[in-house]
């Protein structure tokens, strides 16, 4: 009874926080807008087909707008990767068409190699066409790290005085703008494999339904430019990816099982602290599919909390201590292979683990975010949660305003009376905020740090 009391108090806590049912649907909702503001304004502007996706857990709802990186997926719409059995007669001729190669033993699996199957009939892109190697063997692959390197380099010849090129990260091109939004950027080919959704679909399990295995099954896959770490031919190799799919799964996860999710990352970024990404919150968001599909939808309410969290950190345990977790949409390959953890680091997280388990409920406490709502007092909280979803919500409507008037006018003026509107409530909010802080705020940029620090 107590567990469930202290469960039901957590629950209550994230909600104030922002990761509650309602603020995690319209923030799917308002990023999903978003994007297809940006796609229709992008293919007017620039007249080729690419198709920016957000991904990761801006769409998945889970984040505050500053709280984490903003992944971004650039989809090149005029290029198709298929498995070996698909007709290419069923394929307009307008596309680049590669083969993916999935059955050499010495390709990963979860990975592939791209061999080019039939050239578009119209000038195709310069980065694909700098990508294409000869095999060896008469054949033509498409190199992940060409492409990638020549990715890289034309994204940063446009200069942006706001913006900080970061190192490449995997097939990730990351860069800050402004010092505090953090964006992660990856260059992506649709993949049509039928046959590896169909055996993702037909699996027993409890969840998701039917109707959303369906959708994701529509959804399709992608390719992303990088190889399997442990591959001595990873320049050559793709890592077949479900974004979209699995954005609509954890979209579909109930308050309980998002929560979880969400505390699972805290204790990974607060507690564990990998250094190099050998432990990922994909790795989390993995096991916390696995636990959707294998029990009853009806075990996880917010009583159950504390039980759900401490099941996934036995299984976060046992993931390092094998070194093994399988991938949700493609068991056979191995999330924990090749991570680059070491047997220091191994042993100290297995114990680190432990302890946490053994610690109980009391391990939320280690948690800043958590601990900070815990000892706030209740009134102060829950009107500094009010103040600052609206500054989330406020913000975002925003974005999407600006995207509006570029799509008529090509520019945004001041003259908006929108964006004078919410530009004013924003003021007034931050203003609210401050007096309640005892700060006595002088200018626009005291406002601006409040904004950015509100909303991380």
């Amino acid at each position: 009874n107590h567990l469930e009391h202290v469960s039901m108090e957590i629950c209550t806590i994230m909600t104030r926080l922002g990761y509650g049912e309602m603020m995690r649907r319209w923030r799917v909702e308002k990023y999903r807008e978003y994007d297809r503001l940006k796609n229709a304004r992008y293919l007017n502007e620039q007249g080729n087909a690419v198709t920016c996706i957000t991904a990761g857990s801006k769409a998945e709802g889970l984040t505050c707008y500053l709280e984490s990186d903003w992944d971004i997926l650039f989809v090149l719409e005029d290029v198709l990767c298929v498995e070996a059995d698909i007709n290419l007669l069923t394929i307009s001729d307008d596309k680049d068409v590669f083969r993916m190669d999935t059955m050499d033993t010495r390709v990963y699996p979860g990975h592939c190699r791209l061999l080019q199957e039939r050239p578009a009939a119209h000038a195709r892109y310069d980065t694909i066409t700098k990508a294409l190697c000869d095999n060896g063997y008469g054949g033509v692959l498409l190199s992940s790290s060409v492409l990638l390197d020549e990715y890289e380099y034309s994204r940063s010849l446009p200069h942006n005085a706001s913006a900080e090129h970061h190192k490449r990260a995997g097939p990730s091109i990351p860069d800050t703008v402004d010092g505090v939004l953090h964006f992660d950027r990856v260059i992506a080919l649709r993949c049509s494999c039928p046959s590896i959704l169909q055996r993702w679909a037909d699996r027993r399990r409890n969840w998701p339904s039917p109707t959303i295995v369906q959708k994701v099954v529509s959804l399709g896959a992608l390719v992303t430019p990088v190889g399997f770490k442990g591959s001595d031919y990873k320049h050559m190799e793709w890592r077949i990816c479900f974004n979209t799919g699995e954005a609509e799964l954890v979209n579909n996860l109930n308050d309980t099982q998002a929560k979880v999710y969400v505390i699972l990352k805290m204790i990974l970024r607060d507690i564990i602290k990998p250094n190099n990404k050998e432990i990922t919150s994909y790795v989390l968001k993995n096991i916390i599919l696995w636990q959707a599909e294998n029990t009853p939808q009806t075990e996880f309410h917010s009583r159950s909390l504390l039980y759900w969290l401490h099941d996934g950190l036995k299984k976060l345990r046992t993931a390092i201590e094998k070194k093994r977790l399988c991938y949700y949409m493609i068991p056979e390959r191995n999330l924990m292979e090749a991570c680059g953890m070491h047997d220091y680091q191994q042993h100290k997280w297995v114990a680190d683990i432990t302890d946490m388990l053994e610690e109980g409920p009391n391990v939320i406490l280690r948690l800043e975010k958590i601990r900070k709502a815990i000892v706030a007092s209740p009134e102060p909280m829950m009107w500094f949660s009010k103040k600052r979803m609206e500054l989330e919500m406020l913000h975002l409507e925003f974005m999407h305003r600006s995207v509006e008037i570029r799509e008529k006018n090509g520019d945004v003026g001041d003259s908006d009376s929108i964006l004078k509107k919410i530009n004013n409530r924003h003021c007034d909010l931050l203003r609210q905020v401050a007096q309640r802080m005892f700060l006595k705020v002088s200018s626009a940029n005291q406002l601006v740090d409040i904004f950015y620090r509100m909303l991380m």
